[in-house]
């Protein structure tokens, strides 16, 4: 087997890419080893003979498992959580879950005939204002105002 250093060297400069990429054909290494000048090397390569191997990327196979287990609703458990859960969810999208839940809930008790339009009106200001926690609070809170009558176990 000859030593190609020299070839792969030249052939590397030529290519534009490092010595670990050039390829030499096995079967041909007894011609390549009478290449000794950068035109031999050339038309080595314009024969096919020495070739620049392909870049190895970065395989995205496991990101993509990865990536398809958390659509799934994995990998979010306590360990995995970066940040507060303030800022995993913001806090406007919890506003709005708890205002549009307890508007429902008033809306629902005004249609309902459960409670006056003018008490509605007054909890619907309250809810705005932000005083209720959520709607079970404001629930408590209709009952001890004795706008909604006390539930029957």
């Amino acid at each position: 087997m000859p030593d190609l250093s020299n070839q792969r060297r030249m052939a590397s400069l030529i290519l534009k890419c490092g010595e670990g990429r050039v390829w030499i054909d096995p079967a041909s290494q007894e011609e390549i080893a009478d290449a000794v000048t950068r035109s031999d090397v050339r038309s080595a390569i314009k024969a096919g003979v020495i070739r620049a191997k392909a870049i190895q990327g970065t395989s995205r196979a496991r990101a993509k498992r990865h990536a398809r287990e958390v659509a799934k609703g994995r990998h979010r458990g306590a360990g995995s959580r970066r940040g507060t859960p303030r800022s995993r969810v913001p806090k406007k999208e919890r506003w709005m879950a708890r205002i549009r839940a307890q508007r429902e809930l008033l809306a629902e008790l005004r249609d309902g005939k459960k409670i006056t339009r003018s008490a509605y009106r007054s909890f619907y200001r309250h809810a705005k204002g932000g005083m209720y926690r959520s709607r079970a609070h404001l629930l408590l809170n209709l009952r001890l105002a004795g706008a909604l009558p006390e539930a029957k176990p």
